[in-house]
């Protein structure tokens, strides 16, 4: 019996699955293709769309019930027919495989099926079709040209013409498409809801759960007109014990991996991936990172037993006081990137602590989270968890000390290192009723360091001195290197640089043997900034470029950026060649930053806008416009791997010649070589039969693109080519 497949709607952000699907059919060889994918995804559109394309190269093209083919005598002799069979899931699963095998005797029939999951059927080519993108998946990617945000925006003007993806708006249309995965039909009902709601109140409806929306065609399937009933429908058929798993896994938020959720590779996984119920979101170390996605884990978790909520928040309290004792050492970097993978999951748990007035519990998760957020640039975050955590209720005055000290670092980090003073006072004012030493000694690290970034340095020194004999004598060897750190800015702050640099090389040491890499770049840093003042750019090149390397190794986003600006400070300094990567660099490392939400200080600020005004000047206003364009789409992962491609110090006596020489244009490379020979620019011109006056523009442009500012500079410049 023919059905009809729907009306035409324009497909979008399918080009690449709709090309496969052509050349597919079009194989001479191949007589079966399942579509496969969830329910919602758009499994029937693009099989539409095959139809479309398709029509005339088949003799004839059936489109039929799962339940009601036509025998094969029925179909014409000649020529090649394509005949799509829509919809063979749960009960029409057999009889399409039954069929299909029922056909397979027939070389003129080419059969296209959609379908949630393959029909096992020999000869059978699978091609699945997955959620669109959803923004941040791509890098530096604008959100009106994510598939989904696309289809959003279009379908939303259909249901309000007066629609526009905009500035102030564009976050929440993010958002939506997000929570949804990037699921076509999804996407569709909520874009009808800004009838009602704009996007703003919309997202946050469905932060809650997605299953809200329904209002899908009166002429559509039943499981297309509400993600309640597309979510009933794709459970269908599900053995008990492949649901009650269904309902273990849906707890968790996405991006959760199969040993933090305390699960083997149990049988029904598979099962469940086949059917689209579980989807693999990427992978961290060969580990898979899994989630339940929408609207299938707001329909199952709501059905979830009393309990497991609690259960998956003391699974995460645990895993984040397991993780503790190694974050400053060995296995940090395995650690903290374990911490960022399921974040989302360790925020679930603390809120769910927190609702429930579980307080100890809760301020020891905030307490044990403070190196990954600091590694994740959750700022701000932290910064509120400990305010909130502190204000819910009575709490032992250690946890309140420990919370007060630890919100401290986070204000610091933010930029704000007279509030980071307050709290740390607060710290070890309530810190000296309980009488733990060796917090209180921490406390007086972190408030030395805030001193000093607030101004007072003689304050800091005192303190820290203080701190860092404390700490050593309790044998804190990790936080002895840390006050060691922070004691020599302060040293280094009043005029004593050797001093500070004994103090950074015992704590880099510390650092080394502990395997501490976040202290251990802290070190490095500290140690190029002594170098670059005592004019050894190569040294500390070197130590930024390892400091970059260990940033890396953990996904560092807090420190990352100022250390892309010094990165690239250096580069303007040692390699003036390498200017259009130091505009990328202080471009990215400036978005990073406002990721964060981080404040630079004043200091720094003003040297990083001399180096843009610098470059701004130096290099053409469309170069330097490119260069900064191309670092703001730079993700943290790019930017590192774009400071470590320049030419390391130990290449740089040939290739960074080279690449002096590349940055000019065969007539500049003339006229610098002739400069470097000593003639005027009346002689040059002659040599070259050219003006006077070009000879005058070819000499400024050379000194700009060499870091020159006279022609002896020039002439040292040309004598490193060789």
């Amino acid at each position: 019996m023919p059905v009809v497949l729907g009306p035409d709607t324009e497909l979008i952000g399918r080009a690449r699955e709709t090309a496969a699907l052509r050349e597919r059919l079009l194989s001479p060889g191949v007589r079966l293709v399942t579509l496969t994918g969830r329910a919602g995804v758009g499994k029937t559109r693009l099989a539409r769309e095959a139809v479309r394309e398709l029509g005339d190269a088949f003799a004839r093209v059936e489109v039929v019930d799962a339940g009601a083919l036509p025998a094969p005598a029925g179909l014409p002799a000649d020529g090649r027919v394509l005949l799509v069979l829509d919809g063979c899931d749960h009960d029409a699963r057999g009889p399409a495989a039954d069929a299909v095998v029922a056909l397979a005797a027939e070389p003129q029939v080419v059969v296209l099926v959609t379908a949630v999951e393959p029909l096992g059927v020999y000869g059978e080519q699978l091609l699945p079709l997955g959620p669109l993108a959803v923004p941040g998946e791509g890098d530096g990617e604008e959100p009106h040209s994510v598939a989904s945000v696309e289809l959003f925006v279009r379908r939303a003007r259909d249901a309000d013409p007066s629609f526009a993806l905009t500035l102030e708006n564009s976050a929440a249309v993010a958002e939506i498409c997000t929570l949804l995965g990037g699921l076509p039909l999804a996407l569709e009902l909520a874009a009808l809801r800004l009838r009602l709601l704009p996007p703003q109140l919309l997202a946050a409806r469905l932060r809650g759960r997605t299953t809200v929306l329904a209002g899908g065609p009166v002429n559509a399937p039943a499981r297309h007109r509400s993600l309640t009933a597309l979510a009933e429908w794709s459970c269908l058929g599900l053995e008990p014990a492949a649901l009650a798993l269904l309902g273990r896994l849906a707890v968790y938020e996405p991006g959760f991996g199969l040993a933090a959720a305390g699960l083997d590779e149990e049988e029904g996984l598979e099962l469940l991936m086949d059917r689209g119920l579980l989807t693999v979101m990427g992978e961290e170390r060969g580990e898979l990172r899994l989630a339940v996605p929408e609207p299938v884990r707001s329909h199952v978790r709501a059905r979830a037993p009393e309990g497991a909520a609690d259960a998956h928040a003391e699974r995460y309290r645990r895993l984040v006081a397991a993780a503790l004792p190694g974050l400053a050492g060995t296995g940090q970097d395995r650690l903290l990137r374990e911490a960022a993978a399921e974040s989302a999951n360790v925020l679930a748990a603390l809120r769910h602590l927190h609702e429930r007035g579980d307080g100890e519990a809760a301020a020891a998760t905030v307490l044990g989270c403070r190196l990954p957020w600091l590694a994740q640039g959750r700022l701000r975050e932290g910064l509120e968890w400990c305010d909130a955590v502190a204000d819910a209720g009575p709490l032992p005055e250690a946890s309140r000390a420990r919370l007060a000290d630890v919100s401290g670092v986070f204000a610091l980090a933010l930029g704000d290192p007279q509030e980071a003073v307050r709290r740390h006072r607060r710290a070890l004012a309530l810190g000296k009723s309980v009488g733990d030493r060796r917090q209180n000694a921490l406390a007086s690290l972190r408030l030395g360091t805030a001193l000093l970034r607030s101004g007072d340095a003689a304050g800091a020194r005192s303190v820290l001195v203080t701190a860092h004999s404390a700490l050593s004598t309790m044998g804190v060897t990790g936080g002895t290197a840390e006050a060691a750190v922070s004691l020599a800015a302060a040293l280094h702050a009043e005029g004593d640089r050797r001093k500070a640099r004994d103090m950074l090389l015992r704590a880099e040491e510390t650092f080394r043997r502990s395997r501490d890499g976040r202290g251990l770049a802290g070190a490095l840093r500290a140690l190029a900034a002594l170098d670059l003042e005592g004019d050894e750019p190569e040294p500390a090149e070197t130590a930024l470029r390892e400091a970059l390397r260990l940033y890396e190794a953990i996904d560092e986003r807090t420190e990352l950026p100022g250390l892309l600006e010094e990165f690239a400070l250096l580069l303007l300094r040692s390699q003036p060649a390498q200017r259009p990567r130091a505009v990328r660099l202080l471009a990215a490392a400036d978005v990073l930053r406002q990721r964060t939400g981080a404040e630079v200080p004043q200091e720094w600020r003003s040297q990083a806008e001399r180096a843009r005004t610098e470059l701004g000047a130096r290099l053409d206003w469309p170069d330097f416009a490119t260069a900064w364009a191309e670092g703001v789409r730079m993700s943290a992962a790019t930017a590192v791997a774009e400071a470590l491609s320049s030419p390391a110090p130990s290449r740089r006596t040939v290739a960074g010649a080279a690449a002096e020489a590349q940055s000019l244009t065969p007539r500049q490379a003339q006229v610098a070589l002739l400069v470097a020979e000593g003639l005027t620019n009346r002689h040059i011109a002659a040599r070259l039969d050219i003006s006077e006056w070009t000879v005058v523009n070819h000499v400024r442009q050379v000194m700009r693109r060499l870091g020159c500012t006279s022609r002896v500079q020039v002439a040292g410049a040309v004598g490193r080519w060789g």
